[in-house]
């Protein structure tokens, strides 16, 4: 996902001399095409991610289109306080872009995991919050993206992540994507870990549950109507997310679901337990560990169905 990225973001540079790309010594393998096309738009500003932020919001109110672009935590938790007061108060058009959301890079341990990153991002203001889910909704969302005037946070995936879509989709700031449709229950999932959302519902189908699937790739803002129409139209809602329980996407469809009164439906929230993640392994293993598998998904539906 990481590689659809940069190649849509190196072909929107071509055409929008406003864009310029930002980085804290990280992303070689896929970055150097944009570095050696536009030298005076790349600039590296070395392990330093909070000097990042603030150099892409001044390049940001220069009237540019700034994205800065790391691995997991480091855009976001490492330079918090720079992305809520220089980007978010300032409403900067910056574009913060991290690499192996979840916990892509599960090998490396916690520093490189991105388990709390929604919650915390989703409590800022003027912040969009983006989770493309395969290299599909990457190259749309990274179009959705960059058109949005003011700051947005894309969770990327890292490399080699399968495909749930078929095809080239059509993607909105504040939309969802329906990939299947049933009337048992609905699957929510936003990221990368939706392949296992995938999975389930093609086994639940064996079995005679046929389930709703959508992806929210648009995380804030959600979409409050694909949400309520599954509380309204289906047995239930479980929310599968690679984020810890916390404020991610699980509260988010709650909230929505509260907020509206449309609280009495039967709802599983299925995400990473409140702990540290102590665990070292890769991805799928590490989702298995953390309760986010496929028969976690299947077990959930059913427990609704029953």
């Amino acid at each position: 996902m990481r590689k659809a990225f940069n190649k849509e973001l190196l072909k929107i540079a071509k055409q929008d001399p406003r864009v310029f790309m930002i980085l804290a010594d990280i992303g070689y393998g896929e970055i150097e095409e944009f570095a050696e096309t536009f030298p005076d738009r790349f600039i590296n500003c070395g392990v330093a991610e909070q000097n990042m932020t603030g150099v892409a919001c001044g390049v940001a109110m220069e009237g540019n289109i700034a994205i800065t672009y790391s691995i997991a935590n480091f855009p976001t938790l490492r330079c918090l306080e720079q992305v809520r007061n220089d980007v978010c108060y300032h409403n900067a058009n910056v574009k913060i872009v991290i690499i192996g959301g979840g916990m892509a890079y599960g090998e490396l341990g916690i520093s490189h995991h991105s388990t709390e990153d929604i919650a915390i991002m989703r409590s800022l203001p003027n912040l969009v919050v983006l989770a493309p889910c395969d290299k599909a909704e990457t190259i749309a969302l990274t179009d959705a993206m960059m058109a949005y005037e003011g700051p947005v946070y894309f969770r990327c995936g890292y490399k080699n992540e399968p495909d749930i879509h078929s095809g080239p989709v059509e993607v909105k700031i504040g939309g969802s994507a329906q990939i299947r449709d049933g009337k048992a229950a609905t699957v929510f999932f936003a990221g990368t870990v939706g392949i296992n959302a995938v999975k389930a519902v093609e086994q639940l189908a064996q079995e005679g549950i046929e389930c709703r699937l959508v992806s929210l790739y648009s995380i804030k803002p959600i979409d409050k109507a694909a949400i309520l129409r599954a509380a309204k139209e289906t047995g239930g809602i479980v929310v599968l997310e690679e984020h810890n329980i916390c404020g991610g996407v699980g509260s988010a469809v709650a909230e929505v679901l509260m907020d509206e009164g449309a609280g009495n439906v039967l709802f599983k929230r299925l995400a990473m337990p409140d702990v540290n993640a102590t665990k070292v392994g890769c991805q799928a293993w590490m989702r298995e560990q953390y309760g986010l598998g496929v028969k976690d998904v299947v077990n959930a539906v059913r427990e609704i169905v029953k």
